[in-house]
């Protein structure tokens, strides 16, 4: 095992049964070391929502291994798989997926419950995090009075409320312009490289790509380099 945060091992994952199978991923093999960003790029359905979706230990694969932060998945049961997805994962969605009624600090203090943090160290967390990501104004903002830009950054201000290893971002610019769509995955790629963390981000748009560390292309289940 090297210094990798992310360890995908020869993963296959097949949807359905026999001759009706249908093979998404086809021995993929990758590692992500410290405060590195990826980039996984390819058409639509060529699997990278399997992809990220295993590598999350959201899905278990047909065959192979993963390993964040060292943890081999495959050997934890369901509540370990829970427990590390709040402690070790940090996800960003294509839209900010954020809870209507709940203020803009309270969404990172609800994370910070659920890591198992108590309030005081959760507090100065979320004081830390949107002082950091320009949000110390917005702190008592409900999401509608958010623009897109700030949404997607109180996005990953919650998705690294719990410190994790390992971060996965799915089309983070999705609903932003190009300008704002720039800044947070500019936002995300520094944020990755301070705190050393690993990080894999699916993405469309190629003109964030020359932020990330490397660029791979998923199609046909198979990995390469872009």
């Amino acid at each position: 095992m090297t210094s990798a945060k992310l360890v995908l091992d020869q993963i296959t994952h097949k949807y359905g049964d026999g001759e009706s199978s249908l093979t998404v991923l086809n021995k993929v093999s990758l590692q992500v070391e410290p405060g590195e960003l990826v980039a996984i790029i390819g058409p639509s359905g060529s699997g990278k929502s399997t992809f990220l979706s295993i590598a999350g230990a959201l899905l278990t694969p047909t065959q192979g291994k993963v390993y964040v932060d060292g943890i081999d998945l495959s050997g934890l049961g369901e509540q370990e798989l829970t427990k590390l997805r709040l402690q070790q994962i940090g996800f960003i969605f294509q839209s900010a997926n954020l809870i209507p009624y709940l203020r803009v600090q309270e969404q990172l203090m609800l994370v910070g419950k659920l890591a198992g943090m108590d309030n005081k160290d959760a507090a100065i967390r979320t004081q830390e995090l949107l002082q950091r990501l320009g949000l110390s104004e917005r702190s008592k903002y409900y999401p509608d009075k958010l623009s897109g830009g700030e949404r997607q950054r109180v996005a990953i201000a919650r998705a690294w409320m719990n410190d994790p290893a390992v971060m996965f971002a799915d089309e983070p610019t999705a609903s932003l312009d190009g300008s704002r769509g720039h800044d947070v995955v500019e936002m995300l790629a520094t944020l990755v490289k301070k705190e050393g963390k690993a990080a894999v981000m699916v993405t469309h748009d190629e003109r964030v790509l020359p932020l990330c560390d490397r660029v791979l292309n998923l199609e046909n289940g198979v990995l390469t380099a872009g």
